[in-house]
């Protein structure tokens, strides 16, 4: 088999490029997925400067983070049976309304807990990240699903590169409240991107939801669904580990500024950009087992040079967030073919599967980012993030096994 090539025009029509009766354009679902990624980080690095202008706890700040992606499970619950329903267009058109008017609201606050309300609001666009893969599988076999998903998260992991190195200067040139603004601008042209060019995937909507909860003990039952849930969820848990604890050990243990700390932040997205590419060209080949498997040696390889490092008294920068370009690059080999898998269980059910695989995920990465920015503090130094990010690689290697193993039992 020759690897899958990106698709460059609307696929399965070949249509031309704005047309609301075909499937998306390639572009335009990089860019759903990519602003589900910027609202999570673009303001990391102005996380710090928020504590002082609220006045409060940067624990207390850090909800906007932990509490977020909490909530964020949540909804994946619900938006990916709602997308099976009534369809992947209208849902991901209310999302990024409500997202809009959301960011607006936390530019305008003037208390922490009004901003945090406005903060959990925008928790509805991560329709875009679990609808764009559903749209995905609407359209491809599970191989090739792997190899799409790759290219759209390949593009989309250009927007967490950059977006923190954006808020960084945004902060520092026009104070915390431009990070909101540019979410609000963001938000206003992908609606209208949407609106123009998203033609209905979702050809077998459910007639109510008691067809679809009925379909669902199926799914649940599954193992193998859960082992590809399971081994994507501890791998992204390194990186929601570090979303809660980098800020902190950045600004506080190395003394790093704003817009340094954002150029740092985007070395873990230049490797996952790199493992996607790979995934994009040898998904098809190789097979999702194997992209799985050597993703969780990668990323535990990268999470061991750090440990190195920090024993041997290298506690730098350039030592914590350029070995951790090796996480970047394995989670971008395990997390398209990963998502792959779980959406290929129950193909009538890929929006339900990408909500709930994804609301796992995003549950247990939550607990992970809490936990870390709970235990990190000047007589702990770096550790308690090193050693999260640590044992998330060495449960995901353990998963991958378990899970190729079932797989090939189901085969």
């Amino acid at each position: 088999m020759t690897p899958v090539q990106p698709p460059s025009s609307n696929a399965a029509t070949g249509s031309g490029f704005l047309s609301r009766s075909a499937p998306p354009h390639i572009l335009t679902l990089v860019l759903i997925a990519g602003i589900a990624a910027m609202s999570m980080n673009i303001f990391l690095p102005s996380m710090p400067a928020m504590a002082i202008y609220f006045q409060a706890d940067y624990a207390l700040i850090q909800l906007a983070i932990s509490a977020y992606l909490a909530l964020t499970g949540v909804l994946n619950i619900f938006l990916g049976p709602l997308s099976d329903r009534f369809g992947r267009r209208a849902v991901l058109l209310a999302s990024l309304a409500v997202f809009t008017l959301a960011s607006v609201g936390c530019v305008f606050s003037t208390s922490v807990e009004m901003f945090l309300f406005f903060r959990m609001a925008q928790a509805v666009v991560a329709s875009g990240m679990v609808l764009s893969r559903a749209i995905v599988r609407d359209m491809a076999p599970p191989d090739q699903a792997a190899s799409m998903i790759a290219y759209v998260t390949m593009g989309m992991a250009l927007v967490p590169m950059l977006a923190p190195m954006l808020g960084g200067v945004l902060d520092a040139k026009f104070g915390w409240q431009a990070n909101f603004v540019a979410m609000a601008t963001a938000g206003t042209l992908v609606f209208w991107l949407t609106y123009a060019d998203l033609g209905e995937t979702n050809r077998h909507q459910t007639t109510g939801f008691r067809q679809q909860f009925a379909a669902y003990p199926a799914l649940l039952r599954s193992r193998r669904f859960w082992g590809y849930t399971f081994v994507a969820g501890v791998t992204s848990g390194a990186f929601f580990a570090f979303l809660g604890g980098a800020p902190y050990v950045g600004s506080e243990i190395l003394g790093l500024g704003p817009q340094t700390l954002g150029f740092y932040f985007g070395i873990i997205p230049m490797g996952y950009l790199v493992g996607n590419f790979f995934t994009g060209r040898y998904a098809t080949r190789l097979g999702i087992g194997w992209m799985i498997l050597a993703g969780g040696y990668v990323a535990t390889f990268g999470m061991l040079l750090v440990v190195g490092f920090w024993l041997s008294g290298i506690q730098t920068a350039p030592a914590l967030f350029g070995s951790l370009f090796f996480m970047g690059l394995g989670n971008g080999l395990v997390m398209p073919s990963a998502t792959s898998g779980l959406l290929s269980v129950k193909p009538e059910l890929a929006g339900s599967a990408s909500g709930l695989g994804t609301a796992t995920m995003i549950g247990m990465g939550s607990a992970l980012s809490a936990i870390t920015g709970a235990l990190l503090g000047p007589e702990t130094g770096a550790w308690p993030l090193i050693l999260m990010m640590l044992g998330c690689g060495f449960a995901g290697i353990i998963l991958a096994i378990y899970t190729n193993r079932v797989e090939a039992a189901a085969r």
